[in-house]
């Protein structure tokens, strides 16, 4: 089910690409409105209309990420890159489970004399991509977000 506010997101932009069709056709360059939508999404920094779409829903529904988005942020206090390989919501909904797959292994082990190297790791997380758990020092566990973002 889409919110108010989804639904007016996603007007917004197929007005725009009504805009740019219409205003291409007036300097005699036609496109179909397939192609200005696809314009409006490029514009957006999206792959295409149906991913710019799909991010709007999933961010105004307060999910994130989805299986296969890139992603950085640290891990106990380590940053790293790589993206969501699993993913999960709870019966309450508020929270989900991820998995991540990380670019290159990560040492959890802040002792000099020891390491320990991990490459996948899954926490719970809320809408803000921090984890519900918590480092020693109070910061939580995971803390992401999307590559550039």
């Amino acid at each position: 089910m889409m919110t108010s506010n989804t639904t007016d997101r996603l007007t917004d932009l197929k007005t725009q690409a009504r805009r740019l069709r219409r205003d291409m056709a007036e300097t005699g360059r036609a496109i179909s409105h397939g192609q200005a939508l696809e314009m409006i999404a490029h514009q957006q920094g999206a792959r295409d209309w149906n991913t710019l779409s799909a991010t709007v829903r999933r961010n105004d529904n307060k999910r994130p990420f989805a299986v296969g988005d890139r992603v950085e942020g640290q891990y106990l206090g380590q940053p790293f890159t790589g993206y969501v390989h699993g993913l999960s919501v709870g019966p309450q909904g508020k929270y989900q489970r991820i998995t991540l797959h990380f670019d290159e292994p990560v040492d959890v082990v802040t002792f000099d004399s020891f390491s320990s190297f991990r490459q996948r790791v899954s926490a719970v997380i809320d809408d803000e991509g921090r984890s519900l758990y918590r480092i020693s020092s109070g910061a939580p566990q995971l803390v992401l977000h999307h590559v550039g973002l």
